[in-house]
This record gives structure tokens, C-alpha cells and sequence, in this order.
């Protein structure tokens, strides 16, 4: 996938009820380059959510952190001010510690913004995958309300 198709997707994103884009695929598919190039280009923000939510999530006790990390994601998107935002590294959303549904927590923050987020995993036989089945962080979804840019 070239920036330009991720750029259409973009655009046909902004007119549905999630206004998410999963940028999917392996870490050696170029998604965070796909990303950076797009953000250089259109003047979107950038944020390597790994970094940016587990600083955050140092403020708080370990026990409160799966609670207020919904809000702490959102608190980061906001702050940029922008109606999209590209999200890259999004690993520490999966983490079973936080117990958290990662496509859902998406979802929510794309409801009024448009989200664009890497997703390293793989979408096949209409599935989006995240990990093997026997690793703690696997996720499979079905039926996913969101554009699915698979990059393999």
C-alpha cells in the first residue's frame, strides 16, 4: 500500500459511524513509514502510542490504570487538536494487564475523529488477527466496522 491509497481510505473513512482506519500488517510491512510519510504529507499528527500511553500510565497506581486508560487514550488523541490523528506502535493495547478490547477502545475514539492506527496482525478469511492462539494477547474479530488496509 502506497500513502496515496491510505490517503483515500482516509477520505472514505470520514463519512461512517466509526471513522477507523487499521493499518494491518506484520512489523516488516512498513506500516510506521506508510504512517510517518502520510502524517509529513498531510500534516496530520503522528503518535507512537506505545510511548505516549505507558508514560501517562505511570501516573497511577497499577491497580487504576486498566480503568483510566479509555480516557488517558482519548486525553492523547485529543490534545492534538486535530480531526485525524495516525496512531502507530498501538502493542500496549492489547496487553492482557490492562484488560482492555483494543478494536473497541478504537472505535470509541474514532467516533469523532478519524483514527488511523497500525494494526500488527493480519486480516484473512474476513478475520482481523492479532498474535498466534496460543500467545495471551491473541484477538480475532469478525465482522469489523472499520476499513481494513492489509498491507501483505
Amino acid at each position: 500500500m502506497k500513502t496515496d491509497e491510505l490517503k483515500k481510505q482516509i477520505a472514505a473513512a470520514r463519512s461512517r459511524y466509526y471513522r477507523l482506519v487499521l493499518l494491518v500488517g506484520s512489523a516488516a510491512t512498513g506500516k510506521t513509514e506508510i504512517l510517518v510519510q502520510t502524517a509529513r504529507d498531510e500534516g496530520y499528527p503522528y503518535i507512537n502510542l506505545n510511548l505516549a500511553l505507558s508514560q501517562k500510565l505511570l501516573e497511577y497506581p497499577a491497580r487504576m490504570r486498566a480503568l483510566r486508560l479509555p480516557r488517558i487514550v482519548e486525553t492523547i488523541i485529543g490534545e492534538t487538536g486535530k480531526n485525524t490523528v495516525l496512531l502507530d506502535n498501538t502493542e500496549i493495547l492489547f496487553d492482557p494487564v490492562l484488560q482492555q478490547d483494543p478494536l473497541r477502545l478504537l472505535q470509541q475514539v474514532s467516533r469523532n475523529r478519524t483514527i488511523v492506527a497500525a494494526w500488527n496482525g493480519k486480516f484473512e478469511g474476513g478475520a482481523l488477527v492479532y498474535a498466534e492462539p496460543d500467545h495471551p494477547e491473541y484477538r480475532k474479530y469478525y465482522e469489523v466496522d472499520a476499513l481494513i488496509c492489509p498491507l501483505e
